[in-house]
């Protein structure tokens, strides 16, 4: 016993200081990209062809869609223009599916806080019930990250539960493949309202790499009414982590 309390004083404290102090990331991070349509010689669309999954288009200007980017970065890397690149921001998360894409000079909208209501119901305790729905697991393996020590989601009254009935939201992984599709219904009707939904990753949110696919849904936003968009392939755990206190107007 004695020597399991030495260890823990020579541990000291682990939980990162976040929101209060920024969290280092690692070099190949990849935030909220920079678009800038006025660097485009006229006809050219390297970085339209080079993305993978549409994200990026030019009508009617130059834009990229982080509901349906994967940060990869291909389309910058094709760009010789500098048009598009991608900044070290963590801060992706919105309320709205249109607030996701980025154009030159239009105003940036960050997730919202709840309404007064909603938020006295959830402000101090939000429990989300996960469904993953045809996930890789890669935002999976992100959000679990946060109930670790580093993080320790729980000091913000947010945990995730086993059962829908004790859950407040659902928290949705994956593009929802048909054969997911009604197990992910059930769950959410499971849910007491009022209830929240939150789409993790570019495939709950638009279908990621298997956008167009018959056999799924390009994400839940068509299934069920969504309260927010966390972008990102997988998102990091710093994004998820900003998206969510924003909602519960913990950050500013």
């Amino acid at each position: 016993m004695i020597e399991a309390i030495v260890a823990r004083i020579k541990q000291g404290h682990r939980t990162m200081r976040f929101p209060k102090e920024p969290v280092p990331l690692p070099e190949r991070f990849r935030g909220y990209p920079v678009v800038k349509g006025s660097a485009c010689p006229p006809d050219c669309r390297a970085c339209v062809d080079a993305c993978p999954t549409g994200a990026v288009t030019l009508e009617p200007a130059l834009s990229v869609d982080m509901g349906k980017c994967l940060f990869c970065p291909s389309c910058s890397r094709a760009c010789p223009h500098g048009a598009i690149e991608f900044s070290k921001d963590w801060r992706l998360a919105a309320n709205r599916r249109e607030d996701l894409v980025v154009t030159e000079g239009d105003e940036r909208r960050l997730a919202q806080a709840l309404e007064k209501k909603m938020l006295s119901l959830f402000g101090r305790s939000l429990k989300f019930r996960s469904v993953v729905a045809g996930s890789c697991n890669a935002c999976d393996a992100d959000t679990n990250v946060l109930s670790t020590i580093g993080w320790d989601l729980g000091r913000f009254g947010i945990q995730f539960v086993a059962s829908p009935r004790h859950a407040d939201g659902l928290w949705v992984t994956g593009p929802v493949t048909e054969h997911m599709r009604e197990a992910l219904l059930l769950t959410y009707e499971a849910i007491p309202a009022p209830k929240l939904v939150v789409a993790n990753g570019a495939c709950a949110i638009n279908g990621g790499p298997f956008i167009g696919s018959p056999e799924a849904h390009d994400g839940v936003g068509d299934l069920l009414p969504v309260d927010l968009y966390i972008p990102g392939c997988p998102p990091h755990p710093v994004t998820i982590l900003d998206g969510l206190l924003r909602l519960l107007d913990k950050v500013k």
